[in-house]
Order: structure tokens, then C-alpha cells, then sequence
């Protein structure tokens, strides 16, 4: 690091965990405060050889047969209880690394030991089935169960936008299913995985179950690609990516969570005291830059320009900024050139006839929050994903039209309606194609128990730990015959 680099108490290793030892090897690259720019950190990435090892000593360990289920809750629930000791270093990293306010980083480790928790639950109760017999005629002495064992070993790749909660929605339940994890964050924030690593390391976690190889997707990513002895694939990011890794895969199983263009839809008897402050924090939270974020807001005509009012003063409140100062409520995005293509996709739209009806001016890598309305049908910010912090409002007459519209894009990740009709309520959960539909709640509204995941070019397979612990194992069915 230079004599500029901004200085982090309790940095963590910044090699590659194999074995439980931290290894440096290949090239070095730096990592940026998304904020300041100035550097933080300078991290090895993996080299060739090393990721052959970690997948090597991974397939050893899981062969060799993973802890019992109890051991494997005990230690989940020792990382959730040791996460709170860890709290202000995880804090000051993705602070620095990832561009979170406080708010954010603080919420992303409260949520971070809810999904260590629950993780540990399901080791405990991850059971098959009973396979009722008598159904079939002649069988009905026969006695069948299923079971359930670890696929080997899972290959987690894990976005910049949730560096730590995302991460442990594949590394967690994966352990807790008794397979090893090879994990490979993203390269804009390799330090938040690698003090998790660490972290798990202190709670017990048999070293050779857990390796972090750092690096490039196009090196490290694809040198992952090529190693047949890993089972499983579990990715967040874009869509482009998620069809590399699924055509590589072949007949092994993935699980992906790819790109996405959330809508909610506002009818004109909504609550608008509720549903104002939920839609702006949902599209302008975490600078925009999370996969469900409010980007095409449908509202009902009758209401539409008090809804564009009234959001455009809110989003005016949320300070933009350092995320450092605990006034703000909008970071960085996560680089200036991020910045530079939102601010070129707003000032795009409004050539295109489109209305500005606050924010859009950039600042570094910082975007004041924008709210833009009559966006062109072709214009990016209506018809790309954003991943920035804007929300675009387009009005609707027919609720029909609006479903079929928000159903028109190629993704099905997310979507939100607002309205007090249980009719129009029911008729919306039945045909907007998305792989979660929320009622009186936005597009971004998450739980961890909950299952999450999309459809058509959004991906596939859950994750919430009770689902994501199936879709990482293998189910064997036991007939006895007598």
C-alpha cells in the first residue's frame, strides 16, 4: 500500500485460504475505498495451482465425511454468537470496500446472524420423506424412506452489493448440509469474505471444509469452471455470467440468482403513507445497487403526479455522500465508472423526452438520488437494469396492461403491489411472473427465512436457508422389501 492508502484497524488476510493457512501467490491488486478512492488494501489472487489445491483438499474433506449435524449447528450458532464481537471491523470494511453507509453495514451484519441461525436450525432437522407404499398395488409391505447427503463440494461466487449476508446464504447452508465450500467473492470487496473466513475459522470450522481463492472472475472464476470434482455452483450476479457457469456446469447442479428489472405497481387505492417512504428506500437503498431495488414504478394515473411529487421530496431528504458520516443515507456506487454510465443513462432519457424530477447530478463515484418520469420505452433506465439510484414512474390506466408490461422484460426476480382490492391483490400473485410477488410491500422487501429466487432470465433455485440446504444435497431413497 502507499503512503495515501486509508487506514483500516483489523484488516483481515489478504491471501487465499487453503487448509485453514493463508497463502499469497498470484498477481496483487488493490482494493479502493468506493468513497475516496484512495487505496485499502492489496490483495493476492489465486494462481492456477492453488485453485486445483483448494478444490482438491475440499473434495478430501467432504470425502472423508463431513462433521455430524449436531457439531455443524454448534458452530453456526458460535459464528452467529462470535459476528457481534466481529461487528465493527465487518462494519469498517464494507464501509470502505463496498461504499455501505453505517446503516447498511450494520444491517447487513444484524441479518448476517439471522441467516448463521437459521442455517443451523435446518442442520438439525434436514430429513426425507416417507414414501407412502400402500398406494401402489401389491406394495404395501414395502417400507421407503429418503435421505439426504452432502452433493461434495460447492462452489460459491458471491457478488460486491451484500459481501457478507450473501455470502453466508451459500456458505452456511451448504456447511450446514455437510459439504465443504470453496469460496470465490467478489474482487471489488475480498476483504468482507475474508474476514468472514476468518471469523468462521475462530468458531470451529474444520480447516480443509472452507477455502477462499480471491481474484478476477475471468481467471479465477473460470479456472473454477474447468475443476470437475466441485458439484454444485452457487451464483449472484449478472445474467450474462450465471449462462457461462451454467453451460460449464453441464450435468452438474447450479443454483442462480442473476440479473433482474423490479417493478411495483401502485394502484389508486394505495396507501400512500405506507407505500412513499418503502418505494424510495427500496430504489435508493445501498445507492440503488441491489437486485430487486424499485426500478419501474407503475402508478395509477389518479395518482401519479402527487406520487412523483411526493417521492421526489423524499428521495430530496436522503443525504448523498460520505458513508462515513452518519447523515447519510446514499453511498457511493460501487466505482466512478458505475457512476459515469448511470449519469449518462439519465441524461439520455432526458433527451429522449424524459422529466427529471430530482437528483442525477454525480459527484465521483456518488449519484444524488434521482426520480425520472415519462422514461422512453427504449431508454435504459426503463428498459436495462440500473444498478443505481433512481427510480423511474411510468403512469398506467389499466391494471391488466401494467401486469403485462412489467411481465414484457426478459427477467422475474421480484415485484411489489400496492392496492387495498384482495381481488386485484390475488390477481396480481397469479399472473406477474416473478419469482417472489409482494402485497402492500415493495419489490426489495426480503426476509432471510424466506425462499428467494427468480424465473426466466433471473435464474433459478432458492435461496433461504430450509431451501438452499436441499437444493445442496442429495436425496437417495431406501426401499425395503420384505
Amino acid at each position: 500500500m502507499t503512503a495515501s492508502s486509508l487506514h483500516i484497524d483489523g484488516l483481515p488476510p489478504t491471501g487465499n485460504l487453503i487448509n485453514g493457512r493463508w497463502i499469497d501467490g498470484g498477481p496483487r491488486f488493490v482494493v479502493d475505498d468506493k468513497f475516496s478512492g484512495r487505496p485499502v488494501a492489496e490483495v493476492a489472487a489465486a494462481t492456477r495451482a492453488q485453485v486445483a489445491e483448494a478444490v482438491r483438499v475440499t473434495r478430501t474433506a467432504v470425502d472423508a465425511g463431513p462433521p455430524p449435524p449436531h457439531d455443524r449447528a454448534q458452530l453456526l450458532r458460535r459464528a452467529a454468537a462470535l459476528m457481534e464481537s466481529y461487528r465493527q471491523r465487518l462494519v469498517d470494511v464494507m464501509v470502505a470496500e463496498a461504499g455501505f453507509t453505517l446503516v447498511d453495514a450494520n444491517g447487513e451484519v444484524d441479518r448476517a446472524m439471522v441467516t448463521l441461525s437459521l442455517s443451523a436450525d435446518e442442520a438439525l432437522r434436514l430429513v426425507g420423506d416417507v414414501v407412502p407404499f400402500g398406494a401402489s398395488p401389491g406394495a404395501h409391505r414395502r417400507i421407503g424412506f429418503t435421505q439426504r447427503f452432502p452433493v461434495g463440494v460447492v462452489c460459491a461466487i458471491t457478488p460486491f452489493n451484500s459481501p457478507l449476508n450473501t455470502v453466508l446464504h451459500k456458505v452456511a447452508p451448504a456447511y450446514a448440509a455437510g459439504n465443504a465450500v470453496v469460496l470465490k467473492p467478489s474482487a471489488f470487496t475480498p476483504l468482507t469474505g475474508a474476514l468472514l473466513a476468518q471469523l468462521l475459522l475462530e468458531a470451529g470450522m474444520p480447516p480443509a471444509f472452507l477455502a477462499v481463492l480471491q481474484g478476477e472472475g475471468d481467471s479465477v472464476g473460470a479456472w473454477l469452471l474447468e475443476e470437475q470434482d466441485i458439484a454444485f455452483y452457487t451464483f449472484t450476479g449478472s445474467t450474462r455470467v450465471g449462462r457461462i457457469i451454467q453451460q460449464a456446469a453441464g450435468l452438474r447442479r447450479t443454483q442462480m440468482e442473476l440479473g433482474s428489472i423490479a417493478s411495483t405497481l401502485v394502484c389508486a387505492d394505495a396507501d400512500l403513507e405506507r407505500a412513499i417512504p418503502k418505494i424510495a428506500n427500496a430504489g435508493l437503498r445501498k445507492a440503488g445497487q441491489v437486485c430487486t431495488s424499485v426500478q419501474r414504478l407503475y402508478v395509477h394515473r389518479s395518482i401519479a403526479e402527487e406520487v412523483g411529487q411526493r417521492l421526489a421530496a423524499f428521495a430530496q431528504t436522503l443525504q448523498a455522500g460520505d458513508p462515513r458520516d452518519p447523515a447519510t443515507k446514499v453511498g457511493p456506487l460501487i466505482s466512478e465508472a458505475s457512476a459515469i454510465r448511470a449519469e449518462s443513462w439519465l441524461r439520455e432519457a432526458e433527451q429522449g423526452g424524459a422529466r427529471l424530477l430530482c437528483g442525477g447530478q454525480r459527484q465521483r463515484s456518488v449519484i444524488t438520488p434521482a426520480v425520472v418520469t415519462h422514461a422512453p420505452d427504449d431508454g435504459r433506465v426503463w428498459c436495462q437494469e440500473a444498478f443505481a439510484p433512481l427510480l423511474a414512474l411510468r403512469p398506467f390506466e389499466d391494471f391488466e396492461e401494467a401486469i403485462r408490461d412489467a411481465n414484457a422484460t426478459p427477467f422475474g426476480l421480484s415485484a411489489g403491489v400496492f392496492t387495498q382490492d384482495i381481488d386485484r391483490a390475488l390477481r396480481a400473485a397469479s399472473t406477474l411472473r416473478f419469482g417472489t410477488v409482494q402485497i402492500n410491500e415493495t419489490s426489495s422487501a426480503r426476509s432471510d427465512v424466506m425462499p428467494f429466487g427468480g424465473v426466466k432470465d433471473s435464474g433459478f433455485g432458492k435461496e433461504g436457508p430450509a431451501h438452499a440446504i436441499r437444493e445442496m444435497t442429495e436425496e437417495r431413497l431406501v426401499v425395503f422389501n420384505p
